[in-house]
């Protein structure tokens, strides 16, 4: 059975996660070094946590993750985890993981932050992910901060909570969600499962 290893970097929301992953077929641990992603065949960075913070818990990881990723493993980040693969964040200092060029930013506006609750994600284009998953269904969200991506290819589905920000990325083997699949229903499984297929093929 696929190995999938959440890492651990002081984000909460572990266990839920663990619990949705398995759900759908996967065999789910949590791990916190460079040493338990060896012989991962997927990793999840979850959310919720600061994004100071976790940069500098991924530091000691940062090559061995990259590797991953070059050796094609998926990488899946959820809320923070996605905002993680870009070069920066106005939350605080510290280099993020630069998979992608492109900044992190705090929801602008007249806005209740952070923004939580059901939205719907809109569709830019197609994403596996996203199969048997209808454009403008409802997740949920936990968030003040989201992505700015420099390359708009990577966005599959943006949101708008008073500003449209990006909900989610694909590229290659990378993945990333603003929402979180595992608070969000059916639909959320349903995204899940598809990552699931996509691991165990």
């Amino acid at each position: 059975m696929a190995k999938t290893v959440i890492f651990d970097y002081g984000a909460g929301n572990l266990l839920s996660l663990k619990c949705a992953l398995t759900r759908v077929g996967l065999n789910v641990v949590i791990g916190n070094s460079g040493q338990d992603l060896i012989d991962a065949d997927a990793i999840v960075l979850p959310g919720v946590g600061n994004f100071m913070a976790a940069v500098k818990k991924l530091d000691c990881v940062k090559d061995a993750l990259k590797n991953k990723v070059a050796e094609g493993v998926p990488l899946l980040g959820i809320c923070l985890g996605l905002q993680l693969f870009f070069e920066a964040s106005t939350e605080g200092s510290g280099d993020g993981l630069s998979f992608f060029k492109g900044n992190v930013i705090r929801l602008q506006g007249d806005l209740k932050t952070p923004h939580i609750g059901w939205n719907t994600i809109n569709f830019t284009r197609s994403c596996e992910l996203f199969d048997c998953v209808d454009d403008s269904a409802y997740v949920y969200f936990v968030h003040s901060f989201y992505s700015m991506p420099t390359d708009e290819s990577i966005v599959c589905a943006k949101t708008t909570y008073g500003t449209t920000f990006v909900s989610a990325i694909a590229d290659k083997n990378v993945y990333g969600f603003q929402f979180h699949p595992e608070k969000s229903g059916d639909i959320g499984l349903q995204i899940l499962r598809n990552f699931a297929i996509m691991v165990t093929r």
